[in-house]
């Protein structure tokens, strides 16, 4: 496996320029998840990587080799797609073996990095049926196979799970990882799914406009996002965010927003007003509970305070026993949970 560098990397179609100036380097051995909104780059990057689009300028390095110019074959990775990509008219077994086949590796070779792969990613049992006939879980693991025999310096993930329904998706992040660790394999993984990048990622690098916002452990980038865009982006429910002067009038905040152009802080934060020991310095408010969205062990409410300011607070299930919709009890958030942001957008000091 192989570290991977981007230098000032740029892609431009006509007068849009999809990826401004990225410098990054992408850890050996560690899963690099790039995140963002639709257009924002990410998908991009990751295909100029693979050297399925050409760079207006920058360089790619993948350990100390230049191979900004070479053809994708002659730049040792392998990718897997949304779609898969598999051959409907082989087996399973031809279809992890494709690439090596291509490569003239000898049979033996072949039938043990297939048989290796197909137990590492439990399909063994699979190896002679047709891609039609497995589920779209095991067509994911099989598209996974067919780089893992490959042995490539780093493996590039394009958002593979978005096709999957929501348990398989969960299901094959556990897979994902635990494939990584056997192998120790280097991985760029392409998502727009910020709860799939934070559950992956060893690095998480927030994209946004073709520009880097954020890169940072997911804990980082949960705890102190670098601007409000990347606050409001990362987390779910997504943070709430109003202007310092709103967050005055509506919650009586006081001292905490004082140079601030806004004010942010995280639904678990916003608490009822019971559970916050009284010696600790927080702001409390009434607010109307307008809805209740229960998920099960926790629940949203979206409140309505003072100036119609509405805000969403994230609480245990057992808090419902005290407050129904249609209530207006107190609720409360502590001073340090505040995030403060300038009016351009970046993170400011708390």
């Amino acid at each position: 496996m192989a570290q991977i560098s981007l230098k000032a990397l740029v892609k431009r179609y006509g007068d849009i320029e999809a990826v401004r100036a990225v410098d990054l380097d992408i850890a050996d051995g560690k899963i690099t998840v790039l995140v963002g909104p639709s257009g924002c780059g990410k998908t991009t990057t990751l295909r100029m990587i693979a050297g399925l689009e050409s760079v207006t300028s920058g360089r790619i390095l993948i350990g100390e080799r230049d191979v900004t110019g070479l053809e994708p074959k002659d730049r040792d990775l392998a990718m897997v797609f949304q779609n898969y990509a598999l051959y409907p008219h082989m087996s399973v077994a031809d279809n992890i073996a494709f690439g090596l086949k291509a490569r003239n590796v000898p049979r033996a070779e072949i039938e043990r990095r297939v048989r290796e792969a197909a137990d590492l990613l439990d399909v063994g049992s699979l190896l002679k049926r047709k891609p039609g006939q497995l589920s779209g879980g095991q067509q994911q693991r099989v598209a996974i196979g067919r780089a893992i025999v490959r042995e490539p310096a780093a493996f590039l993930f394009d958002e593979p799970l978005s096709n999957l329904d929501a348990k398989l998706r969960v299901e094959m992040r556990t897979e994902i990882l635990r494939v990584q660790r056997e192998l120790r394999g280097t991985i760029i993984h392409v998502t727009h799914d910020q709860e799939e990048a934070m559950t992956l990622a060893h690095r998480v690098v927030v994209m946004n406009r073709g520009v880097l916002e954020q890169i940072g452990s997911p804990a980082d980038v949960y705890q102190r996002p670098a601007t409000e865009f990347v606050a409001r982006f990362i987390g779910s429910p997504q943070m709430n965010v109003l202007d310092a002067d709103d967050a005055r009038a509506s919650l009586g905040v006081a001292g905490v927003g004082d140079g601030a152009a806004r004010l942010g802080v995280r639904p678990e934060d916003v608490q009822l007003a019971g559970e916050v020991a009284h010696d600790r310095p927080a702001v409390r408010f009434p607010a109307l509970v307008e809805v209740v969205e229960l998920l099960g062990a926790s629940a949203i409410l979206t409140l309505r305070a003072r100036a119609d300011r509405r805000l969403r607070a994230l609480v245990s299930a057992r808090s419902l026993a005290h407050v129904h919709e249609g209530d207006e009890p107190e609720f409360a958030i502590e001073r340090d949970a505040w995030h403060r942001f300038a009016a351009n957008g970046a993170r400011m000091a708390t």
